[in-house]
């Protein structure tokens, strides 16, 4: 299992456009895959959890990994998040 805590760097935030490419990069992988905040988990392949989060600009989540593309699952979020979701 992999933790790590990734920030939110876009403007906007989490919304519609990036829950669903959070949802699609995570749909590629066959571990499980959870975003925590403040001590809510949910699972990063379900659009309405995401959405459910209500993760701002400058919010801190944790990123969860467990399975045998763990590492790769975690990588391919993490940059997802890096580049503020293709919107700045």
């Amino acid at each position: 299992m992999i933790e790590r805590e990734i920030t939110i760097c876009n403007r906007a935030g989490i919304h519609a456009r990036p829950a669903a490419l959070i949802v699609q990069t995570a749909a590629r992988f066959k571990s499980k895959i959870m975003l925590e905040r403040a001590g809510s988990r949910i699972n990063a392949k379900s659009i309405m959890g995401i959405i459910t989060l209500g993760a701002g600009f400058g919010t801190v989540l944790k990123l969860i990994t467990d399975g045998d593309d763990e590492n790769e699952a975690a990588s391919a979020l993490a940059t997802l998040f890096d580049k503020k979701f293709e919107e700045e």
